[in-house]
């Protein structure tokens, strides 16, 4: 998948201005494709190049011109064939596994505080995905959203968002209790 594909994805709500694409990629899009700042307005100016997204100024009164994008015709169909093409399976690159591989030559208590660390932030991820889903649904069910929502893909990929920070928040909170309890058992022989 190339960042444009992602772009175009979040574009799909409406227009955007650079600042709310930062902002819709730091709060929905991150759970999938992380970019910074830099590369998303770098990649805005290519799709509109290209005749993937449109732009357009909007002058305001007490603050500097900006101008939105939407996705064009064009960018539809990109979003399309890219849709239709196979997917590779996605792997896990993480210094913490790393970390953990080493587990039985390393201090524990370090790893621990790794561990540690990476629960919180998973908690704050679970409570903020919790958050927009509950936004994005408003009064309905999840079983009614899903039914009968509009845009149901970027709730898709807020649930596989929670699930993906779930799944990290156990697994770490698992292997902290074992590497806790074999330090235990070593610590008693």
């Amino acid at each position: 998948m190339a960042l444009r594909h992602a772009v175009l994805a979040a574009l799909l709500d409406g227009e955007l201005s650079g600042y709310e694409l930062t902002k819709a990629f730091d709060l929905g899009v991150a759970n999938f494709w992380h970019a910074r700042p830099q590369q998303l307005y770098a990649e805005l100016t290519r799709l509109e190049k290209d005749g993937f997204i449109a732009g357009r100024e909007v002058v305001q009164e007490t603050r500097p011109t900006k101008r939105l994008f939407h996705v064009t015709d064009a960018g539809l169909a990109e979003l399309e064939e890219f849709t239709a093409a196979a997917t590779k399976p996605s792997l896990v690159r993480d210094d913490l596994l790393v970390m953990v591989q080493a587990a039985d030559h390393v201090d524990a208590e370090s790893l621990m505080s790794q561990l540690s660390e990476r629960v919180a932030f998973a908690q704050a991820r679970i409570d903020l995905f919790g958050k927009m889903l509950r936004k994005m649904r408003g009064d309905r069910t999840e079983e009614e959203f899903l039914r009968e929502g509009e845009r149901i893909g970027p709730y898709l990929t807020c649930l596989r968002g929670l699930a993906f920070e779930q799944g990290n928040r156990d697994w770490c909170e698992r292997t902290t209790a074992v590497l806790r309890e074999r330090r235990r058992a070593h610590d008693r022989h």
